[in-house]
């Protein structure tokens, strides 16, 4: 397919997707669109359990002896030559958009601010390249369009169905708002957080305003939580130690003249470590307890951890970097961010590496206002094609 032919195919599939967005874990239009597209490709479809996403399979010369799966078969025969996956997520987010583009979303609250519309896009591309050569590829490649990337826990739900035992290695793309269309960034080592999100529910003794002495006031008290918990990465944390705290919901109260019984304070932690992002949630959890005692609050503290941080393995990401260049696309470093990425359960498991392609946004990643570059869309799909066949062929010489 000719570079034209494919972009239009591509930008047109944009569109639908952007204008479709689903919250993580309900993604089921989504899935049936992306299965009505690959199907008609003819490309293979993994009968796995995932309530919502997906897993294809293109396997080529070396991958294509065993007989057709039936769907009692099991995803993990073994393939004859090397398997590679390569992964995007297919979520939105609940964000109202006013981007006023033509193609806008039309679910009320969601909308696709961080581009997962473009990566699925990209992978579909992919498929029908891959597909369309599927005799010259020296193994297997799976497809993985991940639910739930947004903190749904969509990466354990594909690890946990087995699909990726045999995988040799793993690459995933993601959009970067802040980089002209079509330029890759890619680092070894990390290039996102490791994340943690907090819950803090201060219970007091409600009453009347006028009489705040005979409450137990839980706002307060949860002014003083946020205002002392700053000092946790100002005085706390080495400058050469990066690590957030942010705090992103609170709620409490619902009229002007009644101090409410109860107060919540929600947000995030982030460090490149799992060890810093324990030690940031114990700082904070006694912070809160004991600001809560000194107030005669209760307090319930919630913590749980999102993801790991993920790591790009140096040889792959070199790798990456050179079939990136060789393919005439202008390639440079990628600093680390504090975004969080759960491709780093992947890269616990199989070596990998997680890259980056600029959409030239006009507003960040999560913004109402964000807008992906359709632009780079069949430069996406042509690098992680390259980034699958080439990994295969490295891999079967390795393997001869």
């Amino acid at each position: 397919m000719n570079t034209d032919a494919l972009q239009s195919q591509l930008e047109s599939y944009f569109k639908w997707f952007h204008r479709h967005p689903e919250l993580s874990n309900d993604e089921h239009e989504t899935t049936a669109r992306i299965r009505e597209i690959l199907t008609g490709a003819g490309v293979e479809i993994l009968n796995i359990p995932l309530k919502t996403g997906l897993v294809a399979r293109i396997r080529g010369a070396r991958g294509s002896s065993a007989p057709a799966e039936s769907k009692a078969e099991s995803h993990s025969s073994p393939p004859d030559g090397p398997v590679v996956a390569l992964r995007s997520d297919i979520d939105a987010l609940p964000v109202t958009e006013i981007s006023c583009l033509d193609y806008a979303s039309e679910q009320s609250g969601v909308m696709h601010a961080c581009g997962h519309d473009f990566h699925i896009t990209a992978l579909l591309g992919t498929a029908l390249l891959l597909q369309a050569e599927k005799e010259n590829l020296g193994g297997t490649i799976k497809l993985i369009f991940q639910p739930a990337e947004e903190g749904g826990g969509g990466a354990q739900q594909v690890l946990d169905t087995g699909v990726l035992d045999d995988t040799a290695e793993i690459y995933g793309l993601h959009t970067a708002a802040e980089n002209k269309a079509g330029v890759i960034a890619v680092s070894p080592g990390p290039s996102h957080a490791a994340v943690g999100a907090f819950r803090i529910l201060l219970r007091g003794v409600g009453g009347h305003a006028a009489y705040p002495h005979l409450c137990k006031d839980p706002i307060v008290a949860g002014a003083q939580i946020i205002n002392a918990a700053q000092t946790i990465i100002s005085r706390n944390t080495s400058p050469f130690d990066q690590a957030v705290l942010s705090f992103t919901h609170t709620e409490a109260g619902s009229n002007w003249n009644v101090i409410p019984p109860e107060a919540l304070l929600e947000g995030t932690t982030r460090a490149f470590s799992v060890e810093k992002l324990t030690g940031l949630n114990e700082q904070l959890k006694h912070i809160a307890v004991h600001t809560g005692e000194v107030n005669g609050i209760a307090v319930e503290y919630e913590w749980h951890m999102n993801t790991i941080s993920t790591n790009n393995d140096p040889a792959l990401t070199a790798f990456v970097s050179e079939t990136a260049k060789a393919m005439g696309y202008r390639v440079q470093p990628r600093l680390p961010g504090m975004g969080g990425e759960d491709f780093a359960l992947y890269q616990q498991r199989i070596p990998g590496v997680f890259w980056t392609i600029g959409v030239g946004s006009p507003q960040a990643l999560h913004h109402p206002g964000f807008i992906a570059d359709t632009a780079a869309l069949s430069a996406a799909s042509r690098l992680m094609a390259a980034l699958g066949k080439e990994a295969l062929r490295r891999l079967g010489a390795i393997i001869l």
